[in-house]
This record gives structure tokens, sequence and C-alpha cells, in this order.
């Protein structure tokens, strides 16, 4: 099962599990609950799917390793007391809460929320001693004298043998107390993924024209390379601060995260190749009419590799652009509903700047919550932090500029808030300029080749261009994507990349 099914069918589990009566009993009683079990090759995003559910669903999220785990650590500690039964004192054996399960009370405690996932990975890879007491914990969802809360549903990851010497096969008893999951490893499904999720365009140009180098695990004569998408996102990061900083990007970095020599000495010649396109155009407002018989020609005459680069480096800036622009109007979104309170106290006779104030607290106390129940990605975070410095803003300039009455102050605020609402909406609009210039390039050097096909679906598949277009269209690609239907283009662009010699 591919990853984006995987996540489907673990979000579905857990609405199920999670779903109660009219009495507050949960409609599968906990002990029915049966643990999830992913298996599969590793850094295909078993963990990072987890954290995305959580998120998502409003849940905590408590994760563990258990590799490092043994029976004490497990199990909790034992602790000796006395008790007295038929009038003689005897000593008695208990044991104390063990790490994990007093990290789900802590949880609970910090962050107020209830429900949650607690995910064990390398639940196959635990010693032997820790084994008898894991099959009950499967069994029963506690270790020792201590359970799992209700409303937290236990997933479990694991990596075959053959990824790992120090996994092992589970055998049938505890494989029957599982609700198993095999997980494989699917470009077109991580290729989503990394249009929502900012990865480096000439990782995901890369892959586009080398699709087999997406993942790769191979062990020859003791010797092992592999390829994985933890890999290909965590070179994404490093690449945009490399950038950042205006240091070179060389085969000594991204062999750190492609541990194939082949694969990364090819990434490295490709990211080369983008660069050299990315300085050559996209610094400049480079138009259809800057084109020549000439350039037209080299671009068309060039391997399909480098047409890929310059279809990726075109669009590049555009979308850094309607990212941001996403981001701007998504704090603006969740602002509004805060100021639409603020009025409704003002409307009362509340001081504006206090319940501006109150909040601005309320945000900060939301982002501890989150952050205490471990399901705050950096988006959400960042998000967060946005929305309160706009309040910030707001309370400023109701300060400054605010009337003698709550309702003269409201209306400073709506209009500086209309300001930067109107300001984002003009700065779209260029932007929107812009695309279509690009996509004017595509068109006047390709046509409706598989270059367009690629930017089509790049724009498709990305959900911030994809809601960009929505609201502010474009000719060209409402022509393409009628041409173009999606799984058309799916298919044709398996075919075309499956025919090209690189």
């Amino acid at each position: 099962m591919f990853i984006n099914d995987v996540k489907q069918q673990i979000r579905n589990t857990v609405q199920i599990y999670l779903k109660k009566d009219d009495y507050g009993e949960y409609r599968i009683p906990v002990a029915s609950q049966r643990p999830i079990f992913l298996i599969g090759p590793p850094g295909i995003g078993k963990s990072a799917i987890m954290e995305q559910i959580a998120q998502e669903m409003g849940i905590a999220i408590v994760s563990y390793s258990m590799t490092h785990h043994t029976r004490q650590s497990a199990l909790g500690l034992p602790i000796l007391e006395k008790k007295t039964f038929d009038n003689r004192e005897y000593t008695v054996c208990r044991y104390s809460m063990s790490e994990i399960i007093g990290s789900i009370h802590q949880t609970i405690e910090e962050s107020g929320i209830r429900e949650g996932i607690l995910f064990l990975d390398e639940i196959n890879c635990i010693s032997e001693t820790l084994m008898p007491s894991m099959l009950q914990f499967l069994q029963y969802k506690r270790f020792g004298e201590h359970k799992v809360p209700d409303g937290w549903v236990v997933v479990t990851a694991g990596n075959p043998p053959e990824y790992n010497r120090s996994a092992r096969n589970l055998d049938i008893v505890t494989l029957d107390r599982l609700k198993v999951i095999e997980v494989d490893s699917d470009y077109d499904a991580w290729r989503h993924y990394a249009s929502a999720n900012h990865i480096h365009r000439s990782v995901t140009g890369y892959l586009d024209a080398n699709r087999e180098d997406f993942y790769s695990v191979e062990i020859d004569a003791g010797e092992k390379s592999y390829v994985t998408a933890r890999g290909w996102e965590d070179l994404s990061q490093i690449l945009y601060l490399m950038e950042e900083e205006q240091l070179p990007v060389e085969d000594n970095l991204v062999s750190q995260y492609i541990r194939n020599e082949r694969v990364a000495r090819a990434f490295t010649l490709y990211y080369e190749l983008f660069n050299k396109y990315r300085k050559l155009y996209a610094d400049r407002d480079f138009r259809k009419e800057d084109l020549n018989e000439d350039l037209i020609r080299q671009m068309k005459a060039a391997r399909f590799d480098e047409r890929i680069a310059v279809v990726h480096m075109l669009l590049d800036r555009t979308l850094e652009e309607i990212r941001m622009i996403a981001e701007d109007r998504e704090i603006l979104n969740l602002a509004l509903p805060i100021l639409k309170q603020v009025r409704q106290e003002a409307e009362s006779g509340s001081d504006i700047a206090k319940a501006l104030d109150r909040k601005i607290l309320h945000q900060q106390e939301s982002l501890q919550s989150a952050a205490s129940a471990h399901n705050l990605s950096k988006e959400k975070k960042d998000r967060f932090k946005a929305v309160e410095a706009l309040l910030h803003s707001l309370k400023k300039s109701v300060l400054m500029e605010g009337g003698d009455t709550p309702e003269a102050s409201f209306d400073v605020m709506r209009i500086r808030f209309n300001e930067l609402s109107g300001a984002l909406r003009a700065k779209g609009q260029a932007v929107s300029s812009g695309l279509e210039s690009a996509l004017e390039m595509i068109e006047a050097v390709y046509g409706a080749d598989q270059e367009m096909l690629l930017a089509i679906t790049e724009l498709t598949t990305d959900p911030k261009s994809a809601k960009f277009i929505s609201n502010f269209g474009s000719l060209l690609y409402d022509k393409y994507s009628e041409i173009l239907l999606l799984e058309d283009r799916k298919i044709l662009i398996e075919e075309k990349l499956g025919e090209l010699s690189l």
C-alpha cells in the first residue's frame, strides 16, 4: 500500500477507534482496538505521516523509538512496600510507572488534550527480555501495572529484517494482535507531498526526470547504498540554507544525504545545471519577447533534464511568490474571526487595546497547548506567531491613532486590516501576471509538449498554486489543463519519461 493510502487508512482507524456512543463509551471497546503495525522499508515517511495525522485531527501524539528501551525502562522499576494480609505484614513488589505511560500522562496534563496517538517505532527491534512484556502490551495496552489511558490509539512501526540486522519477523501470536499495514515507496504520492511542502525545485526537477532514483536500498558484498524519501527532504532543507548563506553545494554535501554515489553525483550535476539557468533567467524579468530563434532552437535541442530544469526555473520564482502570498492570506484569514470577536466586544463598550491583549494571550496559550501535545508543525507554529505579530501591530495602530470611543478605535483597526488585505490583492495580481509570462515562455518554446505538461501538473498538484489560480485566474493554465486531463497527464508523463533516453 502506498503512503497516501496508508495515511488515510490510519486516519480512518483513529477516527473509528475514538468514536463514542450516546453514553460516552467508545463504540469499539479499548480492549478490542487492535494496535496498528506499519511494516515497510526505511525512510519512506512512516513517522512523518503520524505527525501529520495528529496535526490534522487536533489530537496529541507521543513518539518513542523502542530500540533503546530495556525491560526496566518500559515496565518501570520495582518498588518494595508493606502490605497486611490476614493480620500479617508482607513485603510486596510493585512497579513504578514506565517512562512511556508517564509521558502520555504528562502530555495530557500540559496540553489539556485527552486523546491522541502513541507511536512506537522499531517495535520489531526490541530486546529478547522485553518481548514478553511487549506481547502483553499489544494485547492489553499496558506496561506492567499501568495501562495506556483511554482515548489513545496505539500505532507501531518497523522495518523488514532485510533492511535492519537487529529486526526480527514477528510471530503469528504477535501479528494476530495487530492491524498490519504494509507500506511501499511511491514517487507519485511523495511528489504531491513535495509540491505542498516546499521541497526544493531542483530536487523535484531531478526526480521528475529520474523517477527510478527516488528510492533504492542496495547491499552488495557488504557495502550499503541507499536513497530514501527522508534523504531527499533533508537535502532540500539544506539546499535552501546553503543558498541563503551563499555556500557551495558539492558532491561531498549531497552524498551525506543521498548515500548512493551515482545518484549523488548525478543530482549534483543537475543542481549545477539548475543554478546555471536560474542565474541566466530567474533574476531578470524574462518574457516571451526576449526569445529569439537561436535561443528557442537551443532550448528545444537540449537534453530532457535540461528542459526540465528550464521549466522548473521559470516557475521557481513565481511559485515561491505564490507560497508567500498564500501564507500571508492564511494569516489574514486566521485573524479575521478574532477581529470579529474584538468588534463584538467593542460594541459592548470594551477597550479595544485590552481586548486585543486578551486575544494575544489566547494565541500564546493555544501555541503552548499545541506544543505540549507534540502536534505542532513548523508551519503551524509560524502561523501562530504571525497572527500574534499582526494583533500586536493592530494594537499599536489603535494606541497611536485610536479615537475616544471603542467604535472609533475599531475603525482604525478595520482600516489598517483592509489596507493589508488590499496590498496583498495587488501583489497577487502582479504575481498572476508573472505566472502568465512564465507559461507564455514555456508555450513559445515547447508548445503543448511534455514540458508544458510538467508545468501544468506542478501548478495543479501544489495546493497553494492551485488555489491561487482559482482566485486570480490564468488563461494559459485553463487552456492546457482542459487539454491535459489529470489522469491522462499522469499516464502520458510516465510513457514519455519511459521512452526518453538521457
